[in-house]
């Protein structure tokens, strides 16, 4: 892992910090596939407002999703289509990156002002050099079949390819009758109704950069906007494979309750006698005391419920133990 040298790292004030578990991303077990995109972007740097009070422990695509941080799953899955490089966008809580990634090719672009997704883009101009690279958000987790968007994209020959969801909860894209066009966005250019949703992947040329204008704080949709007028957004519908947007509590728990992507119970729990787990996800290093029972509820790695304590529907989180009667509960 590195850092960017023109975007240095830049660490707040000693905080009281759990005790972490080294994650290993196990790309050996991977089948990696061949593509024309070997590298990748992950924008990490959002504030994550809408999932507080996590957040204020860890920056969203950092926050753990069975076990291991939501972005070591999207590396993983970039890894099957043979992408080996990395940049991610930091800003808030950036020391909670320092590690991520080691022995990889990952680079963090510290941004201690936001510049949102065009501008983030923009400012790693020079690390996308002259190859195109596929653009990840870093609070979404999927199983869609990203090769069949790189394929789209590398065949279209367009400056942008984005990978859409005809069912999800905002449906802003509309396209041309063949599908493979973006027409519309928001309806701004007043040319139809969205009907499906953007997942929030997508391929870019490195000459769509030259679109976004350098040092600013701007998001890629006005760029979007003049490729969609042009006729030269393009598009692919990956309705298949799992799409969850992890952006809230809510979806959060629904990840955790719908997905089996390891052992519920990590080895290296610690479970007390007489304790009741049910329908939970408890993370490594994680205690649950004697007696305890945890229902419907998350427990991150190094975390712990108190002897007797009674939980559903919770996130335990914190570095004090958590004890008492709670249901729907941040603790």
């Amino acid at each position: 892992m590195s850092t960017a040298a023109n975007c240095p790292s830049s660490h707040g004030p000693g905080k009281r910090k759990r005790r972490k578990t080294n994650v290993s991303l196990n790309w050996a077990a991977l089948h990696f596939k061949a593509s024309g995109v070997n590298q990748a972007f992950i924008l990490g740097a959002g504030l994550g407002n809408r999932l507080r009070p996590l957040t204020g422990r860890l920056p969203k695509p950092l926050v753990p999703l069975f076990h291991q941080p939501l972005t070591a799953w999207t590396m993983e899955a970039c890894a099957r289509l043979g992408i080996s490089r990395f940049a991610i966008n930091t800003h808030h809580l950036p020391e909670a990156w320092d590690g991520f990634g080691e022995g990889k090719d990952v680079t963090l672009f510290h941004e201690p002002v936001l510049l949102e997704t065009g501008g983030g883009l923009k400012n790693i101009e020079r690390w996308i050099g002259n190859e195109p690279v596929l653009v990840h958000n870093g609070d979404i987790f999927s199983t869609m079949p990203l090769e069949r968007l790189v394929a789209a994209h590398e065949a279209s020959g367009l400056p942008v390819t984005l990978a859409l969801r005809t069912h999800g909860t905002a449906s802003h894209i509309a396209l041309d009758p063949d599908g493979t066009r973006v027409i519309d966005i928001r309806e701004t250019l007043g040319v139809a109704p969205g009907t499906h949703t953007f997942s929030g992947v997508y391929c870019v040329n490195p000459e769509f950069l030259e679109m976004i204008p350098a040092g600013e704080k701007i998001s890629v949709i006005p760029a979007f906007l003049e490729l969609a007028k042009a006729g030269k957004l393009g598009a692919i519908v990956l309705d298949e494979g799992v799409w969850l947007d992890l952006g809230d509590r809510e979806s959060y728990l629904k990840a955790h309750r719908e997905l089996n992507l390891a052992d519920a119970i990590h080895p290296e729990a610690i479970i007390g006698t007489g304790a009741v787990v049910e329908r939970s996800v408890v993370g490594p290093g994680a205690i649950i005391g004697e007696g305890a029972i945890v229902k419907d509820s998350v427990v991150w790695p190094g975390s712990e419920v108190s002897p007797g304590a009674s939980l559903e529907s919770c996130i335990v989180f914190s570095n004090v133990p958590a004890d008492g009667s709670h249901k729907a509960g941040d603790l």
